[in-house]
């Protein structure tokens, strides 16, 4: 079965095709790491993951990117505002290197606590200024870019097909920046985004800077730091190659960020950057954007706090696809929590022994994760299989396959030994000899004790079982 995706490039669901047979290339831009990461920028993990995951389980072989943003990303994800890393430096009085460290140390806690699976490479955008560098010297050299006394900059009306991604034609691109502040008046149009940033002007205080080939009357050696928008190029071709098969990220990025390294990267490489583009929504909580501000930029740890499991979570971020938004609330991640344990107990009672994995259901399960990784969908089939006459073994074995996409533990759990209370068999006895001579409200009344005591009874061809609630 053909694996299906939506591009964000076509606007057209589209049979995925490699470049290179089974092997994939995958770019994910990761975090700018000044902050701790909100349980949003988890779900665009935990989103990646099961695009990642689902290729594996159908017998691709991918080598994953996922970068860290440790240098020039501005408060604004053109080119406004302060350099983010500068605020963390600010806030806490520690230096650029050590508000990096400490925050990809967080991030990396917390991806592996959903179960996200490592990438093959997480470049750092500090340790990759030669390849920026050498990026910008290609795009001034084809005549792309072009120096100010502040920065270099790409003219993005040499751009091919520029705004392509986002579907703003350059006209309406050039048109709404110029209604903001343009604070570099040498820039030849409004839309211009910067690929150097000199230590000048604003950024004369620049805390993270290097010395570069480029000229400007205002610094010596060319100091300065790269934008946020060269690294991902340069990461990407450093480490994957010219053209890539899958790029994902956020919707945010889709206007700006992603449109911006379509236009550098295609100028200097002179092929395709990228086939597949995905985008994943945004999480709301209580229907509202995500803020720190109103208190809702919750963490792993606040979620944590308030007693849910990480992998509650993740199984929460499965019940809704990549592509819509998900509305967060405590009720909500509660009955996630609930529906999980759910799932753990009926691993839990199908023993320790696996069987064969069910074809049926198996051949289910591909069809709605092939269809541009449809996990919502997928988690039916979860459901519809568990409820199937087949032998626990059977069940056990195919939930464990299945496992292999969704990353929620199965295969770790261990069988409980329940210790069942000699007044609560002593009921459920008494409760089957009631049945046994029709005796319906005398079982419905035993039944709400053995409930009282915090158990179920479930009637089956061998008279009952007894569970723990």
């Amino acid at each position: 079965m053909a694996l299906k995706l939506h591009n964000t490039l076509t606007r057209q669901k589209e049979e995925f095709r490699p470049l290179r047979g089974k092997k994939v290339t995958m770019y994910h831009c990761g975090p700018t790491v000044y902050w701790t990461q909100h349980i949003g920028n988890l779900r665009g993990m935990v989103m990646a993951d099961l695009v990642v995951r689902t290729l594996k389980y159908l017998g691709y072989k991918v080598k994953l990117a996922r970068n860290y943003t440790d240098v020039g990303h501005l408060t604004s994800d053109g080119d406004e505002g302060e350099d983010k890393m500068a605020k963390g430096v600010k806030r806490e009085g520690l230096s650029p290197r050590q508000i990096a460290k400490k925050y990809i140390k967080i991030f990396e806690h917390d991806y592996r606590a959903v179960n996200v699976l490592e990438p093959d490479y997480k470049p750092r955008a500090t340790k990759y200024i030669k390849e920026m560098i050498k990026l910008v010297q290609e795009l001034i050299a084809k005549d792309y870019a072009y120096p100010t006394d502040l920065a270099i900059y790409f003219d993005v009306t040499k751009a091919a097909n520029y705004g392509q991604l986002s579907g703003q034609g350059l006209a309406d691109k050039l048109e709404g920046a110029g209604k903001g502040e343009v604070e570099d008046g040498q820039k030849k149009h409004p839309a211009d985004f910067a690929l150097w940033f000199f230590k000048a002007g604003r950024h004369q205080n620049a805390l993270q800077f290097w010395p570069s080939p480029f000229q400007s009357p205002l610094v010596r050696r060319g100091i300065g730091f790269p934008g946020w928008h060269i690294e991902c190029s340069a990461m990407a071709r450093k480490l994957l190659g010219k053209t890539l098969d899958l790029h994902m990220g956020g919707i945010e990025h889709i206007a700006v960020h992603h449109t911006n390294e379509i236009a550098q990267s295609e100028a200097a490489n002179g092929v395709k950057f990228v086939n597949y583009w995905l985008h994943n929504e945004h999480l709301l909580v209580n229907d509202r954007k995500m803020a720190k501000s109103e208190g809702t930029g919750y963490s792993l740890a606040e979620v944590e706090e308030k007693g849910f499991g990480p992998l509650a979570l993740r199984f929460f971020f499965l019940q809704a696809h990549y592509r819509g938004k998900q509305n967060f609330t405590w009720e909500a991640l509660g009955a996630a929590a609930s529906g999980l344990q759910n799932i753990y107990n009926q691993v839990r009672e199908l023993g320790g022994k696996k069987g064969k994995i069910s074809i049926e259901f198996k051949n289910k399960f591909i069809e709605k994760i092939s269809d541009d990784f449809n996990l919502p969908q997928a988690l039916a089939v979860v459901a519809e299989m568990l409820k199937a006459d087949l032998p626990a073994k059977d069940k056990l074995a195919t939930i464990l396959d299945f496992d292999k996409v969704l990353g929620l533990g199965l295969g770790k759990l261990k069988k409980e030994k329940l210790t069942i209370p000699a007044a609560v068999k002593q009921l459920a006895e008494d409760r089957l000899k009631a049945r046994l001579v029709k005796d319906w409200a005398r079982s419905d009344e035993l039944r709400k004790k053995i409930g009282e005591l915090g158990y179920t009874v479930e009637d089956d061809k061998d008279g009952y079982q007894i569970k723990k609630k």
